[in-house]
């Protein structure tokens, strides 16, 4: 204080009270506001004094100014008079936080002071890990006055913890024989994770060579000084009047706490110089001996009002840095990050609340804020370790992980409990154990564990996982699905199954063999379609054929029966007429196209029906359950689909539970009618297995709601997540994951075939054909549309002769049928047809009939018919393969379409070709009938007929 007097000279020694003791209390304070009536209170020197003291000092109107008063929660007095010149513990959590952010630690255990001073950071600094998503799994809080074996059993208590990221918050005295203990049990070794607040880290220069053996590679936070050259000439000066008084202590440092209680009294100083000393006084009241009536009765300072305002305003660069009060709070400042190393402590970062992690102070290379480990220099951790510690363990000198599993109910092929019967000890076995121990064996370090049954027959899932969430159980393996509400108390691993819900039902036979099912491979409109281009195709070959082939003339019935003859025994391509218009040939052929393709298909289609099984689901959502009426639908026993089915309105009484496949399968055989049930929904795996085991009995119609898989159960927060979960990719993703299906459900899977084989016949339709009679009837109507354009020309002059120009238009519609049905002597083929007849046809009642078909038959009885044949036709028939039977295939009539186009299109053709050459020939309407002279074939046709004529009436 002498130093502080001697800097402001308008104040003298005798203006300035100062009241050492060992042991301050609310008494001294008290006395020296009552009897003193001090103007100022520097201090108390901890948290748990500054209650009263606040309370006093607000009650006289005194200032109370503490340089070592840190707790936080002292600020929620919110009292005018209560400064605080240091810096609050709760500005230090932000620091600490970024440390762990840094390296990526998920759990932190605190080990505080129980009393005061310990707890009021505890809550600011679980606030700022959650803010980075770390978790305090426990609170090891110690007593002020713990033995050394107390401090040691909480110790070992931490020892069976897999949490090795420890954060230390208490006095120096208290943290040394916390270290040395820990040093003693072997907790100061690799692995391990030391984080000391300023508490500590303030301090370390005043603790002992031996204590700081003890803290080899612990991190810590503390309050930047910097070191400018006022602190420097005023550590010697300290340093050597503290020598003077204290002899016997040799080199010794002042702390943080020291140049904060030496700014505090500058502060003051300057505020009472500011003020001025001539009204220094209080206003008094009645005297009393009992302690609350003196707190009532007490006076009140009548320069406090005014030091407190001048206080506030107070700001200068003191020894500890910039000294400002915001809200009677010192403003936060600079924290730097230790590393105890030796017989002393190493910088190895900065950090502010501005930028965050740096390693030098004010870089300009550093972001806005930043939490990089990049931004902090070289570490020696615990056990002289240079790699940064993963922060957590499986503690193998503690106890066994215990891992949960469902004991009963359930699938056994998933998860399989069997007791000894000797020892009594459970053997758990099954598809889930398999994959879980696969994932332990992936992970980089060992991890000790053993199975725990539990549950009886009403125990759920649920309840499975809410253990977890109690503590009583580590982990949980089995067939658990992972669930947003059950997430809410544990954590979950990546799925190592597939997901959803599905449902099952049973499939029957949908094949009709009757003796109408002929009649199924095509619909209604392609039978009807078919039939009409029959019909179509046998006019167009009648039109094309008729003036000029033998075998199309005749009476109307004959006509008419020879051309759909024609046309249907294409069908089998066994036809007996020749054809001589190359009109004709043109669309027999298209048609004969269509025809062949059309077969095919119906016989390939016809064969499906009568020779596959059709297999069809007897429900196929779940709508229809509920337009079935009461349906009775069936779940797992245990699952969380119970409460599923109940939310989509289905009745309890209707929800049947099972526990094995063979219950499920007993249930769907009986049906809702016998007591059973009509739909069976279960998780994807469950219906994967199922339907292994009875693939020709049911099959899965929807999939009715969405879920994530299996996944193994840990508490929340745990560190083993993300490894197990990394762990479970790695076996997922290789080939471990198909050896353990094949192992467990390859024997069920495999006895099923594909679903996709299951094969449901449909009829062909129209639409499969309609591009194939779309060119049968264009070819048809073309090759008709020119054979009727050809007729007509060739036969102008008779259809269009002057002397029937007068005549009706029924008149000439006969004229030109009675020309069209006469033979086409101008054709070739007519006219061949017309020399046949004039030629082989004998006169009536000529002695050379009998004598030449006698003839005929001693030549086709005997071997020269042979001869002739083999002499003319033996080269061509020899060379001709035999015909095989064709298959056809179901189809509809799209498929077909273009072949009918094709037709149709040649037989228009064809046809247009044949009325033209017929109306050009004839011209004359009512000629349309007669023999087309101008065609070879009716030329030909028309000397058969007047030889014919000859002979019947030859001449006199």
């Amino acid at each position: 204080m002498s130093d502080i007097i001697t800097k402001q000279g308008k104040m003298t020694p005798g203006q300035v009270r100062c009241n050492y003791t060992s042991q301050p209390n609310d008494k001294t304070a008290l006395q020296l506001i009552k009897d003193a009536e001090v103007q100022a209170i520097i201090g108390p020197q901890n948290s748990m004094q500054a209650d009263f003291v606040i309370q006093l000092g607000e009650k006289a109107q005194v200032p109370i100014i503490s340089f070592s008063a840190t707790n936080p929660s002292l600020t929620s007095l919110r009292s005018p008079y209560f400064f605080r010149a240091a810096q609050n513990d709760s500005s230090q959590v932000k620091a600490i936080s970024a440390i762990i952010q840094a390296f990526g630690w998920r759990q932190i255990v605190p080990i505080y002071v129980d009393n005061e001073f310990g707890e009021g950071i505890i809550s600011f600094l679980v606030d700022a890990l959650q803010d980075i998503d770390a978790r305090v799994p426990y609170r090891s809080a110690i007593a002020p006055s713990a033995t050394d074996d107390e401090i040691g059993r909480e110790l070992y208590k931490l020892m069976t913890m897999q949490t090795r990221v420890l954060v230390v918050h208490m006095a120096p005295k208290l943290g040394s024989r916390l270290f040395t203990k820990a040093k003693e049990i072997g907790m100061m070794s690799e692995g391990y994770v030391w984080i000391i607040t300023n508490g500590i880290a303030n301090s370390l220069n005043a603790i002992e060579p031996s204590v700081l053996e003890s803290m080899q590679g612990v991190l810590g936070v503390k309050t930047y000084t910097p070191n400018t050259k006022e602190l420097q000439n005023f550590t010697v000066k300290w340093k050597r009047k503290f020598q003077q008084e204290n002899p016997s202590i040799i080199d010794a440092d002042l702390n943080v706490l020291g140049l904060w209680a030496y700014d505090a009294a500058s502060a003051l100083a300057r505020a009472v110089e500011k003020v001025g000393t001539t009204s220094f006084g209080f206003e008094t009241t009645n005297a009393s001996s009992n302690l609350t009536h003196v707190l009532e009765t007490m006076g009140t300072s009548q320069n406090g009002p005014k030091l407190r305002q001048v206080l506030l305003g107070t700001r200068f660069r003191g020894l500890a840095g910039e000294f400002n009060l915001v809200n009677g709070q010192l403003e936060s400042s600079t924290f730097q990050i230790i590393n105890v190393n030796g017989n002393g402590e190493r910088a190895v970062a900065f950090w502010t609340p501005g930028r965050g992690l740096s390693k030098k102070l004010n870089a300009s290379n550093t972001p806005a804020y930043s939490t990089s480990k990049n931004n902090i220099g070289p570490i020696i951790w615990p056990g002289d370790a240079s790699s940064v510690p993963k922060g957590w363990e499986i503690p193998t000198n503690g106890k066994k992980l215990r891992i949960s599993v469902p004991a009963v109910g359930g699938f056994k092929e998933f998860v399989n409990v069997q007791y000894d019967n000797s020892t009594g000890t459970p053997q758990v076995t099954g598809y889930c154990i398999d994959v879980f121990k696969a994932v332990m064996e992936t992970l980089p370090y060992a991890v000790r564990y053993e199975f725990i049954p539990f549950g009886q027959s009403s125990t759920t899932f649920d309840d499975l996982v809410y253990q977890v969430f109690l503590g009583k159980f580590d982990a949980v393996v089995g067939d658990v699905t992972i669930l947003a509400d059950r997430s809410n108390f544990v954590d979950f691993t990546l799925p190592y199954t597939e997901s959803g819900v599905s449902m099952v039902v049973p499939i029957t036979d949908n094949g009709k063999k009757n003796a109408w099912v002929f009649l199924k491979p095509l619909t209604w409109d392609l039978w009807l379609t078919s039939c009409c281009f029959f019909v179509f195709i046998g006019f167009v070959v009648w039109v094309l054929e008729h003036r000029i082939n033998e075998d199309f003339r005749g009476n109307h019935a004959n006509q008419i029966g020879t051309s759909l003859w024609f046309s249907f025994s294409i069908l089998v391509f066994a036809q007996r007429e020749k054809v001589v218009s190359n009109c004709t040939r043109f669309v027999a052929i298209i048609w004969i196209f269509v025809v062949l393709i059309l077969t095919q298909s119906y016989t390939a289609s016809l064969t499906s029906l009568l020779t596959v099984q059709q297999l069809q689901p007897t429900v196929t959502d779940v709508d229809q359950l509920f337009k079935n009426g009461d349906q009775n639908v069936g779940c797992q026993k245990g699952s969380f689909i119970f409460g599923m089915l109940k939310r989509m309105k289905f009745k309890e009484s209707q929800i049947k539970q099972y526990n094995t496949t063979e219950e499920c399968d007993e249930l769907l055989s009986k049906g809702t009618a016998n007591g059973g049930i009509a739909a069976a929904f279960d998780e994807t795996p469950y219906m994967k297995l199922f339907l292994g085991k009875y693939c020709s009995k049911y099959t899965t119609v929807q999939s009715v709601y969405r879920t994530d898989g299996f996944g193994f159960v840990f508490p929340k927060g745990s560190p083993l997540v993300s490894d197990v979960s990394r762990a479970i990719l790695n076996v997922t993703e290789g080939g471990k994951i198909k050896e353990i299906e094949s192992a467990w459900f390859g024997k069920e899977t495999n006895n099923c075939p594909d679903s996709n084989t299951r094969v449901s016949s449909h009829s062909l339709t129209v639409a499969s054909f309609w591009g194939l009679f779309l060119i049968a009837g264009v070819a048809s109507l073309t090759a008709l549309i020119f054979s009727l354009s050809v007729f007509l020309y060739k036969e102008r002059y008779k259809i269009f002769a002057p002397s029937v120009a007068e005549v009706s238009i029924r008149g000439k519609i006969q004229r030109i049928l009675t020309v069209f049905d006469s033979l086409d002597s101008l054709h070739p083929a007519g006219e061949k047809l017309q020399q046949e007849k004039n030629n082989k046809v004998f006169p009536k009642g000529s002695p050379l009939v009998n004598d030449v078909s006698r003839a005929i038959l001693n030549v086709t009885e005997g071997e020269k018919i042979k001869e002739i044949e083999s002499a003319w036709f033996e080269k061509e028939t020899n060379k001709c393969p035999a015909s095989n039977a064709l298959l056809s295939n179901n189809l509809g009539l799209a498929s077909f379409l273009g072949l009918f186009v094709i037709d149709g299109a040649a037989s228009l053709a064809a046809l247009i070709f044949s009325l033209s050459r017929f109306l050009y020939k004839e011209r004359v309407l009512t000629e349309f009938d007669s023999i087309d002279r101008f065609h070879p074939a009716g030329e030909k046709l028309l000397q058969e007929r007047n030889n014919m004529r000859y002979e019947r009436n030859p001449p006199n």
